[in-house]
């Protein structure tokens, strides 16, 4: 499967790609001319230099990095955040600072990853009766701690 990419003047120098041959998203870069900080609980969207076209009934999730999540408490505020398929414009990152710490962005870091997903579209029906189950209505917490 192929998803076609249009790096943009400000972009990166390749194209993303994945670190390994067993990783599953693609690493992000920030497409920034100069860094940026961002203070504890402060949230900042980050170009990241690229345009995407994505097959029909497929999606990209933008993904927190994990070393950033553990080091720094730096997350993608609407994780997993949703490119989809009719979307043309610049994907851009919104990350989120959860550390006590500011944290410095430098141009071309990596700062979140992408991973292509297939979509199962369904249709929805109105019932007014659902069938019961042992949990009923039981919301959070409902099923134990364990």
């Amino acid at each position: 499967m192929e998803i076609k990419i249009t790096i943009l003047k400000h972009g990166p120098e390749h194209i993303p790609k994945y670190a390994t041959e067993g990783s599953a998203g693609i690493d992000i870069q920030a497409a920034i001319n100069k860094p940026i900080i961002f203070k504890p609980r402060e949230r900042v969207l980050i170009p990241t230099g690229f345009k995407v076209e994505i097959p029909i009934n497929y999606e990209i999730q933008i993904r927190p990095r994990s070393g950033l999540a553990i080091k720094h408490g730096i997350s993608v505020l609407n994780s997993p955040g949703t490119i989809d398929s009719d979307y043309r414009g610049e994907v851009g990152v919104i990350l989120i600072n959860h550390g006590d710490r500011s944290f410095k962005i430098n141009p071309f870091d990596k700062i979140a990853q992408m991973v292509v997903t297939k979509i199962l579209k369904v249709n929805i029906v109105r019932e007014d009766n659902l069938s019961d189950t042992k949990r009923g209505s039981g919301g959070f917490g409902s099923t134990g701690e364990n």
